[in-house]
């Protein structure tokens, strides 16, 4: 009996070693999973632009997103951003649709990393989730909430940040705090993700903030009219669809 009692603690020991000596890259791998559980997903956001003195401008988007990698911005007001519209497809392809000309343009790669309608979030920030595919990670520290995970850019995966710190919550992965540094080393962007909670089988954020300490701006995005799994079709990730007024 003894001997069966020192069996099942070991058993339990290996297991709690196992839990806390997780691979990094397979913890940022699991918060990737977790944040594009779903299979699509819709919303409508606010976003509130912030400067320096506190004057703010708000803005609203509707939000479209099919697994990972296919995801639709557009703006319903005020009157003189309403049509304007990002399109994110596989491969890095981005498209920005600018109802004044009532043109759809290509985005270049070169300018990737420019900040996306006076917002705080570029681009590339706004164009993919999957962070284990184009960073390198190791553990920095860890708390007892969160593991803190250092990222760096792969070999031949261009970003402008040179690392990023990730915080990722213990009990259920998700990213909720994420520091960009500049390829100085110096601090420069902090996202953090508030009012997580769990909407069917999927853990959600409903609020972001995108920091620039650098400009002194911020831009923070509150979701409402959270669904799930809808059944977008993909002809809604189109160029022509890109096109439409609403």
């Amino acid at each position: 009996m003894k001997t069966i009692q020192i069996i099942v603690v070991l058993m339990l020991l290996a297991f709690s070693n196992s839990y806390y000596a997780q691979d990094p890259q397979s913890i940022v791998e699991k918060a990737d999973e977790v944040v594009n559980a779903p299979k699509d997903q819709t919303a409508t956001l606010q976003m509130i632009l912030i400067d320096k003195n506190g004057n703010e401008k708000t803005r609203k988007t509707t939000f479209l997103q099919k697994g990972t990698d296919k995801r639709i911005m557009r703006f319903t007001a005020p009157a003189d951003q309403k049509g304007i519209a990002f399109l994110s497809l596989p491969d890095d392809i981005q498209y920005l649709y600018m109802p004044a000309f009532n043109k759809v343009r290509r985005i270049a790669s070169h300018v990737k990393n420019t900040k996306f309608a006076g917002t705080d979030f570029t681009y590339d920030d706004l164009s993919s989730f999957e962070y284990a595919k184009d960073y390198n990670a190791k553990q920095s520290e860890e708390n007892d909430n969160n593991w803190i995970m250092e990222l760096t850019p792969k070999p031949n995966v261009d970003k402008d940040y040179g690392k990023l710190k990730m915080w990722i919550r213990k009990d259920n992965y998700y990213p909720e705090k994420i520091e960009h540094y500049d390829k100085g080393g110096n601090l420069w962007k902090v996202m953090e993700r508030r009012n997580i909670e769990k909407i069917g089988k999927y853990w959600f954020s409903k609020e972001y903030e995108m920091k620039d300490l650098k400009e002194e701006h911020s831009t923070k995005m509150i979701l409402a009219d959270v669904e799930f799994d809808t059944g977008i079709p993909d002809k809604t990730f189109t160029q022509r669809y890109l096109k439409r007024s609403k």
